[in-house]
Protein backbone atom coordinates (compact mmCIF):
# COMPACT_ATOMS: atom_id res chain seq x y z
CA UNK A 1 0.00 0.00 0.00
CA UNK A 2 1.62 3.21 -1.16
CA UNK A 3 2.22 5.88 1.85
CA UNK A 4 -0.49 8.17 -0.27
CA UNK A 5 -3.41 5.41 0.20
CA UNK A 6 -2.36 5.42 4.30
CA UNK A 7 -2.61 8.83 5.06
CA UNK A 8 -6.11 8.60 3.01
CA UNK A 9 -7.40 6.47 5.50
CA UNK A 10 -6.17 7.70 8.46
CA UNK A 11 -8.10 10.70 7.27
CA UNK A 12 -11.07 8.63 7.15
CA UNK A 13 -10.27 6.75 10.08
CA UNK A 14 -10.36 10.04 12.14
CA UNK A 15 -13.46 11.67 10.08
CA UNK A 16 -15.11 8.73 11.15
CA UNK A 17 -14.40 9.27 15.21
CA UNK A 18 -15.48 13.20 14.19
CA UNK A 19 -18.30 11.53 13.67
CA UNK A 20 -18.95 9.48 17.02
CA UNK A 21 -18.56 12.65 19.32
CA UNK A 22 -20.30 14.78 17.28
CA UNK A 23 -23.17 11.67 17.87
CA UNK A 24 -22.27 11.52 21.20
CA UNK A 25 -22.55 14.63 21.72
CA UNK A 26 -26.23 15.06 19.95
CA UNK A 27 -26.96 11.73 22.20
CA UNK A 28 -26.89 13.82 25.30
CA UNK A 29 -28.86 16.16 23.99
CA UNK A 30 -28.07 19.69 24.99
CA UNK A 31 -30.18 21.14 22.44
CA UNK A 32 -33.68 19.72 23.60
CA UNK A 33 -34.41 18.11 20.39
CA UNK A 34 -36.61 15.05 20.27
CA UNK A 35 -35.29 11.39 20.55
CA UNK A 36 -37.23 10.98 16.87
CA UNK A 37 -34.74 14.05 15.65
CA UNK A 38 -31.63 12.13 17.42
CA UNK A 39 -32.24 8.98 15.84
CA UNK A 40 -32.64 10.49 12.19
CA UNK A 41 -29.71 12.26 12.76
CA UNK A 42 -27.46 9.81 13.78
CA UNK A 43 -28.96 7.04 10.92
CA UNK A 44 -27.93 9.79 8.67
CA UNK A 45 -24.56 10.30 10.05
CA UNK A 46 -23.31 6.32 10.42
CA UNK A 47 -25.38 6.00 6.80
CA UNK A 48 -22.95 8.44 5.20
CA UNK A 49 -19.57 7.00 7.38
CA UNK A 50 -20.90 3.52 6.36
CA UNK A 51 -20.98 4.72 2.72
CA UNK A 52 -17.57 6.53 3.00
CA UNK A 53 -16.26 2.80 4.06
CA UNK A 54 -17.78 0.86 1.34
CA UNK A 55 -16.14 3.22 -1.32
CA UNK A 56 -12.43 3.46 0.58
CA UNK A 57 -12.91 -0.61 0.94
CA UNK A 58 -13.64 -1.04 -2.66
CA UNK A 59 -10.76 1.94 -3.82
CA UNK A 60 -8.15 -0.05 -1.85
CA UNK A 61 -9.56 -3.53 -3.46
CA UNK A 62 -9.10 -1.67 -7.03
CA UNK A 63 -5.34 -0.16 -6.10
CA UNK A 64 -4.33 -3.35 -4.45
CA UNK A 65 -5.45 -5.48 -7.92
CA UNK A 66 -3.59 -2.94 -9.92
CA UNK A 67 -0.56 -3.29 -7.87
CA UNK A 68 -0.70 -7.18 -7.92
CA UNK A 69 -1.79 -7.60 -12.04
CA UNK A 70 1.50 -5.08 -13.01
CA UNK A 71 3.50 -7.61 -10.21
CA UNK A 72 2.41 -10.46 -11.75
CA UNK A 73 3.10 -9.68 -15.44
CA UNK A 74 6.34 -8.38 -14.41
CA UNK A 75 6.99 -11.75 -12.77
CA UNK A 76 5.59 -12.88 -16.40
CA UNK A 77 7.54 -11.25 -18.53
CA UNK A 78 11.06 -12.50 -16.94
CA UNK A 79 9.84 -16.25 -18.85
CA UNK A 80 8.80 -13.98 -22.30
CA UNK A 81 11.48 -12.57 -22.63
CA UNK A 82 14.87 -10.60 -21.84
CA UNK A 83 14.73 -7.02 -20.12
CA UNK A 84 18.59 -6.33 -20.62
CA UNK A 85 21.69 -6.57 -18.53
CA UNK A 86 21.25 -5.19 -14.96
CA UNK A 87 24.98 -5.06 -14.44
CA UNK A 88 25.33 -2.37 -16.93
CA UNK A 89 22.94 -0.03 -15.35
CA UNK A 90 24.81 2.14 -12.52
CA UNK A 91 22.33 2.49 -9.21
CA UNK A 92 23.73 5.20 -7.58
CA UNK A 93 23.53 3.93 -4.21
CA UNK A 94 26.97 4.53 -2.96
CA UNK A 95 28.39 6.07 -0.41
CA UNK A 96 31.20 8.94 -0.26
CA UNK A 97 28.70 11.49 -1.36
CA UNK A 98 30.57 14.65 -0.35
CA UNK A 99 28.61 18.10 0.97
CA UNK A 100 26.81 18.64 -2.26
CA UNK A 101 24.30 15.68 -3.61
CA UNK A 102 21.65 16.18 -6.61
CA UNK A 103 19.26 13.13 -5.88
CA UNK A 104 17.28 12.30 -9.04
CA UNK A 105 13.75 10.52 -8.07
CA UNK A 106 11.94 8.26 -10.88
CA UNK A 107 9.04 5.89 -10.03
CA UNK A 108 11.40 3.36 -11.46
CA UNK A 109 11.63 0.69 -13.83
CA UNK A 110 12.53 -3.37 -13.84
CA UNK A 111 12.95 -3.33 -17.63
CA UNK A 112 16.95 -3.22 -17.09
CA UNK A 113 18.02 -2.08 -20.54
CA UNK A 114 15.03 0.95 -20.52
CA UNK A 115 15.89 1.92 -16.79
CA UNK A 116 19.32 2.65 -18.08
CA UNK A 117 18.61 3.95 -21.30
CA UNK A 118 16.36 6.49 -19.72
CA UNK A 119 16.85 7.36 -15.90
CA UNK A 120 20.44 6.06 -16.26
CA UNK A 121 20.78 8.60 -19.06
CA UNK A 122 19.26 11.68 -17.17
CA UNK A 123 20.98 10.95 -14.12
CA UNK A 124 24.40 10.89 -16.27
CA UNK A 125 23.34 13.95 -18.13
CA UNK A 126 22.57 15.91 -14.69
CA UNK A 127 25.91 14.74 -13.42
CA UNK A 128 27.55 15.78 -16.46
CA UNK A 129 26.03 19.46 -16.19
CA UNK A 130 26.88 20.29 -12.37
CA UNK A 131 30.26 18.77 -11.47
CA UNK A 132 30.26 20.01 -8.25
CA UNK A 133 27.25 17.72 -6.64
CA UNK A 134 27.20 13.43 -6.46
CA UNK A 135 24.20 12.57 -7.98
CA UNK A 136 22.44 9.84 -6.48
CA UNK A 137 19.47 7.58 -7.38
CA UNK A 138 15.83 7.03 -5.30
CA UNK A 139 12.64 5.26 -6.37
CA UNK A 140 9.29 5.90 -4.89
CA UNK A 141 7.74 2.50 -6.18
CA UNK A 142 8.62 0.12 -3.27
CA UNK A 143 7.29 -2.80 -5.73
CA UNK A 144 9.50 -2.44 -8.80
CA UNK A 145 12.67 -2.03 -5.78
CA UNK A 146 11.56 -5.33 -4.51
CA UNK A 147 11.12 -7.04 -8.13
CA UNK A 148 14.57 -5.63 -9.18
CA UNK A 149 16.42 -7.25 -6.08
CA UNK A 150 14.83 -10.78 -6.24
CA UNK A 151 15.28 -10.84 -9.81
CA UNK A 152 18.63 -9.48 -10.29
CA UNK A 153 20.43 -8.97 -7.20
CA UNK A 154 20.45 -5.56 -7.54
CA UNK A 155 19.60 -3.50 -4.75
CA UNK A 156 18.00 0.41 -5.61
CA UNK A 157 17.14 3.06 -2.36
CA UNK A 158 13.82 4.22 -1.82
CA UNK A 159 13.55 7.62 -1.14
CA UNK A 160 13.62 7.34 2.47
CA UNK A 161 16.71 5.63 1.95
CA UNK A 162 18.45 7.54 -0.29
CA UNK A 163 17.41 10.38 2.43
CA UNK A 164 18.95 8.43 4.86
CA UNK A 165 22.00 7.95 3.51
CA UNK A 166 22.88 11.62 2.59
CA UNK A 167 22.32 12.38 6.08
CA UNK A 168 24.84 9.49 7.02
CA UNK A 169 27.60 11.04 4.49
CA UNK A 170 27.10 14.59 5.97
CA UNK A 171 25.42 16.06 2.46
CA UNK A 172 24.62 20.02 3.98
CA UNK A 173 23.16 21.02 0.33
CA UNK A 174 20.84 18.95 -0.95
CA UNK A 175 18.76 19.05 -4.49
CA UNK A 176 15.90 16.95 -5.41
CA UNK A 177 15.63 16.62 -8.62
CA UNK A 178 12.14 14.13 -10.03
CA UNK A 179 11.94 12.76 -13.40
CA UNK A 180 7.67 12.60 -13.34
CA UNK A 181 6.10 13.80 -16.06
CA UNK A 182 3.84 16.48 -14.16
CA UNK A 183 3.10 18.01 -11.06
CA UNK A 184 0.61 15.41 -9.98
CA UNK A 185 -0.18 12.86 -6.59
CA UNK A 186 3.63 11.38 -6.40
CA UNK A 187 4.92 14.66 -7.26
CA UNK A 188 3.08 16.47 -4.20
CA UNK A 189 4.04 12.83 -2.03
CA UNK A 190 7.78 13.62 -3.18
CA UNK A 191 7.73 17.34 -2.07
CA UNK A 192 5.95 16.31 1.11
CA UNK A 193 8.49 13.91 2.55
CA UNK A 194 11.28 16.32 1.33
CA UNK A 195 9.68 18.88 3.90
CA UNK A 196 9.55 16.09 6.35
CA UNK A 197 13.34 15.58 6.16
CA UNK A 198 14.44 19.69 5.76
CA UNK A 199 15.57 19.80 8.89
CA UNK A 200 18.62 17.51 8.31
CA UNK A 201 20.39 19.91 5.60
CA UNK A 202 21.49 23.27 5.57
CA UNK A 203 19.74 23.77 1.79
CA UNK A 204 17.46 21.90 0.21
CA UNK A 205 15.83 22.41 -3.02
CA UNK A 206 13.43 20.56 -5.29
CA UNK A 207 13.07 20.79 -9.36
CA UNK A 208 9.94 20.82 -11.40
CA UNK A 209 8.61 17.97 -13.06
CA UNK A 210 8.95 17.74 -17.22
CA UNK A 211 6.11 19.12 -18.17
CA UNK A 212 5.53 22.40 -15.62
CA UNK A 213 5.88 25.56 -17.77
CA UNK A 214 4.36 26.53 -21.26
CA UNK A 215 7.81 26.54 -22.49
CA UNK A 216 8.39 23.09 -21.06
CA UNK A 217 5.47 21.71 -23.14
CA UNK A 218 6.73 23.46 -26.72
CA UNK A 219 10.25 21.75 -25.65
CA UNK A 220 8.59 18.41 -25.28
CA UNK A 221 6.52 18.71 -28.70
CA UNK A 222 9.40 19.59 -30.13
CA UNK A 223 11.37 16.73 -29.21
CA UNK A 224 8.83 13.71 -29.84
CA UNK A 225 8.07 15.23 -33.33
CA UNK A 226 11.67 15.44 -34.23
CA UNK A 227 12.36 12.22 -33.36
CA UNK A 228 8.98 10.77 -35.21
CA UNK A 229 8.94 12.81 -38.21
CA UNK A 230 9.80 10.52 -41.07
CA UNK A 231 6.52 8.48 -39.97
CA UNK A 232 4.53 11.92 -40.71
CA UNK A 233 3.59 11.88 -43.73
CA UNK A 234 -0.05 12.18 -44.11
CA UNK A 235 -1.63 8.52 -43.95
CA UNK A 236 -0.47 7.76 -40.61
CA UNK A 237 -1.79 8.36 -37.12
CA UNK A 238 1.17 8.90 -35.01
CA UNK A 239 -0.38 8.27 -31.06
CA UNK A 240 1.36 8.29 -27.76
CA UNK A 241 0.46 6.70 -24.84
CA UNK A 242 0.61 7.93 -21.64
CA UNK A 243 -0.39 6.52 -18.05
CA UNK A 244 -3.03 8.79 -17.05
CA UNK A 245 -4.18 10.00 -12.90
CA UNK A 246 -7.19 10.66 -11.34
CA UNK A 247 -6.21 13.74 -10.37
CA UNK A 248 -6.25 17.35 -11.69
CA UNK A 249 -3.01 16.55 -13.39
CA UNK A 250 -4.39 14.80 -15.83
CA UNK A 251 -5.35 17.87 -17.87
CA UNK A 252 -1.67 17.74 -19.13
CA UNK A 253 -2.64 15.28 -21.63
CA UNK A 254 -5.25 17.25 -23.05
CA UNK A 255 -2.87 20.80 -22.88
CA UNK A 256 -0.47 18.55 -24.93
CA UNK A 257 -2.96 17.53 -27.63
CA UNK A 258 -4.38 21.11 -27.57
CA UNK A 259 -0.42 22.10 -28.06
CA UNK A 260 0.04 20.01 -30.98
CA UNK A 261 -2.56 20.67 -32.72
CA UNK A 262 -2.41 24.73 -32.45
CA UNK A 263 1.82 24.03 -33.23
CA UNK A 264 -0.03 21.99 -36.83
CA UNK A 265 1.11 18.83 -35.58
CA UNK A 266 -2.49 17.69 -36.99
CA UNK A 267 -1.67 13.82 -37.01
CA UNK A 268 -0.29 13.46 -33.50
CA UNK A 269 -2.60 12.07 -30.87
CA UNK A 270 -2.10 11.83 -27.32
CA UNK A 271 -3.84 9.29 -24.78
CA UNK A 272 -3.58 6.88 -21.69
CA UNK A 273 -3.57 4.09 -20.30
CA UNK A 274 -6.04 4.87 -17.26
CA UNK A 275 -7.96 8.39 -17.28
CA UNK A 276 -8.64 10.12 -19.99
CA UNK A 277 -8.49 10.64 -23.04
CA UNK A 278 -8.74 6.77 -23.54
CA UNK A 279 -7.59 4.26 -25.57
CA UNK A 280 -11.20 4.59 -27.15
CA UNK A 281 -11.16 8.12 -27.32
CA UNK A 282 -7.68 8.38 -29.51
CA UNK A 283 -9.14 5.17 -31.62
CA UNK A 284 -12.31 7.68 -32.29
CA UNK A 285 -10.18 10.90 -33.47
CA UNK A 286 -8.07 8.09 -35.83
CA UNK A 287 -11.06 7.23 -37.69
CA UNK A 288 -12.34 10.80 -38.42
CA UNK A 289 -9.21 10.88 -40.67
CA UNK A 290 -8.24 8.68 -43.82
CA UNK A 291 -5.35 6.82 -42.03
CA UNK A 292 -4.15 3.77 -43.02
CA UNK A 293 -0.78 2.98 -40.88
CA UNK A 294 -0.53 3.91 -36.93
CA UNK A 295 2.63 4.49 -34.99
CA UNK A 296 2.23 4.30 -31.37
CA UNK A 297 5.13 5.20 -29.10
CA UNK A 298 4.61 5.92 -25.20
CA UNK A 299 4.51 9.39 -23.32
CA UNK A 300 6.25 8.16 -20.57
CA UNK A 301 10.07 8.87 -19.13
CA UNK A 302 10.66 4.82 -19.57
CA UNK A 303 9.79 2.02 -21.27
CA UNK A 304 8.00 -0.30 -18.74
CA UNK A 305 5.62 -2.44 -18.40
CA UNK A 306 3.23 0.31 -19.83
CA UNK A 307 4.57 0.46 -22.95
CA UNK A 308 5.69 -2.99 -23.83
CA UNK A 309 1.93 -4.75 -22.49
CA UNK A 310 -0.68 -2.34 -22.64
CA UNK A 311 0.75 -0.61 -25.90
CA UNK A 312 2.93 -2.84 -27.72
CA UNK A 313 1.68 -6.14 -26.72
CA UNK A 314 -0.45 -9.35 -28.39
CA UNK A 315 -2.84 -9.55 -25.90
CA UNK A 316 -6.64 -8.82 -26.62
CA UNK A 317 -6.69 -4.82 -25.57
CA UNK A 318 -3.55 -3.81 -25.95
CA UNK A 319 -3.69 -0.32 -27.94
CA UNK A 320 -1.27 -2.34 -30.65
CA UNK A 321 -4.05 -5.19 -31.09
CA UNK A 322 -7.17 -3.15 -30.87
CA UNK A 323 -5.47 -0.53 -33.55
CA UNK A 324 -4.76 -3.66 -35.68
CA UNK A 325 -8.61 -4.92 -35.36
CA UNK A 326 -9.70 -1.61 -36.45
CA UNK A 327 -8.02 -2.55 -39.80
CA UNK A 328 -4.82 0.10 -39.61
CA UNK A 329 -0.59 -1.23 -40.19
CA UNK A 330 0.79 -0.64 -36.95
CA UNK A 331 4.31 0.31 -35.67
CA UNK A 332 4.90 0.17 -31.95
CA UNK A 333 8.49 2.66 -31.04
CA UNK A 334 8.92 1.34 -27.18
CA UNK A 335 10.85 3.67 -26.20
CA UNK A 336 10.79 6.02 -23.40
CA UNK A 337 11.04 9.98 -23.13
CA UNK A 338 13.71 9.43 -21.16
CA UNK A 339 15.97 8.11 -24.60
CA UNK A 340 15.58 11.11 -26.39
CA UNK A 341 18.47 14.03 -26.05
CA UNK A 342 16.26 16.70 -25.55
CA UNK A 343 14.10 15.32 -22.85
CA UNK A 344 17.40 14.91 -21.23
CA UNK A 345 18.61 18.06 -21.65
CA UNK A 346 15.18 19.63 -20.27
CA UNK A 347 15.40 17.93 -16.90
CA UNK A 348 19.27 19.34 -16.91
CA UNK A 349 17.39 22.95 -17.14
CA UNK A 350 15.30 22.37 -13.99
CA UNK A 351 18.24 20.54 -12.16
CA UNK A 352 19.96 23.78 -12.53
CA UNK A 353 16.77 25.96 -11.86
CA UNK A 354 16.82 24.29 -8.51
CA UNK A 355 20.51 24.72 -7.96
CA UNK A 356 20.47 28.82 -8.86
CA UNK A 357 17.42 29.15 -6.50
CA UNK A 358 19.79 27.99 -3.42
CA UNK A 359 21.72 31.38 -4.05
CA UNK A 360 19.04 33.56 -4.26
Amino acid sequence: MEKKHVIFAMKIVIAGILLGIFAGFLGVNPLGISQEQVVVALSSLFLGLGLITTILTFYFIRKSHQAYKSYQREEEDEENYDTGDAALDNTRNQDEIGEKEILVVSFGTSFNDSRRLTIGAIEDAIEKSQPDFSVRRGFTSQIIIDHVKKRDNVSIDNVTEALDRAVKNGVKTLVIQPTHLMNGLEYTDLVNEIAENADSFEQVAVGEPLLTSDADFKAVIQAITDATKEYDDGETAICFMGHGTEAESNQVYAKMQDMLTEEGFEHYYVGTVEATPSLDDVLAKVKEGSYKKVVLEPLMIVAGDHANNDMAGDEEGSWKTTFEEAGYEVKCLVRGLGELEPIQQLFVEHAKAAVDSLAK
